[in-house]
C-alpha cells in the first residue's frame, strides 16, 4: 500500500480527489492511504440529518458521500483515508470497519489507553466517550473516506453538533489521556496499525 502524508489540506478538494482515484483505478492499481489533517469543517455523511448540526456558526458544513451522520474535523486531529481494492483484499465492508478500529485500538494500546468498541455505534470510544470517528464508502467495489483520531484538536466544536447523530456523546483526545506527542508521531503510530491490520490474512 502506498503511503500519502499530504500534511493540512483542506477537505473538499480532498474529498474530490479520491473520488476522483476510486473512480479511475482499475484492477491493477495500487491502494493507498492518505493521512492529513484538515482545518476546521463540518462533513455531514449521506443518512446526515441537518438538525443534528446545532450551532456551526463560521465553520463550514460540507454534505459527502460518506456513510454515517455529522461529525467535525480539525488540526490536531489524525485523519486516515484508507482506499483499498475490497476485492482483492478478499473481506467486506464490516470486517473492514472492524480492522480499522482495531488499528485505532491498538495504537491507544501503545499509549497504554484502553480503547473499546460500541455495538452499533463505529468507532472506538475512551471510558464512553468517543475519540476516533469512522466513515466509509465503497463504489465499484473500492473504498475511501476512512478514520479520525483526536490527538489534540480542540473539541469545543463537537459541542455544537450531536457527534455521529447521538445528542450528548461526549468526546475525548488523547491530550486528555495524558498523550502528548505531536501529531506527526501520532499519525506515524496509527498509520503502521492500519498497514498491519489492514493486510489480508
Amino acid at each position: 500500500m502506498i503511503v500519502r502524508r499530504l500534511g493540512l489540506v483542506a477537505y473538499e478538494p480532498t474529498w474530490r480527489a479520491m473520488q476522483a482515484f476510486n473512480s479511475s483505478r482499475d484492477t491493477q492499481t495500487g491502494d493507498q492511504l492518505w493521512v492529513v489533517e484538515h482545518p476546521p469543517v463540518y462533513t455531514l455523511g449521506l443518512a446526515g440529518r441537518p438538525e443534528h448540526v446545532l450551532a456551526p456558526g463560521d465553520i463550514p458544513v460540507v454534505k459527502t458521500d460518506r456513510g454515517g451522520q455529522v461529525t467535525y474535523h480539525g488540526p490536531g486531529q489524525v485523519v486516515a483515508y484508507p482506499m483499498l481494492d475490497l476485492r482483492r483484499a478478499g473481506y467486506g465492508v464490516k470486517e473492514l470497519v472492524r480492522r480499522i478500529e482495531q488499528a485505532v485500538i491498538e495504537t491507544l494500546a501503545g499509549y497504554a489507553i484502553n480503547g473499546e468498541r460500541r455495538e452499533g455505534m463505529p468507532g472506538v470510544y475512551v471510558g464512553g466517550a468517543k475519540i476516533a470517528a469512522i466513515g466509509l464508502r465503497v463504489a465499484r467495489g473500492c473504498t475511501y473516506h476512512g478514520v479520525a483520531l483526536n490527538a489534540n484538536l480542540d473539541l469545543e466544536p463537537f459541542t455544537r453538533i450531536d457527534p455521529c447523530g447521538y445528542p450528548g456523546l461526549a468526546s475525548t483526545r488523547l491530550a486528555d489521556q495524558g498523550v502528548g506527542d505531536k501529531i506527526s508521531i501520532v499519525q506515524e503510530r496509527l498509520e503502521r496499525s492500519l498497514l498491519r491490520c489492514l493486510t489480508p490474512t
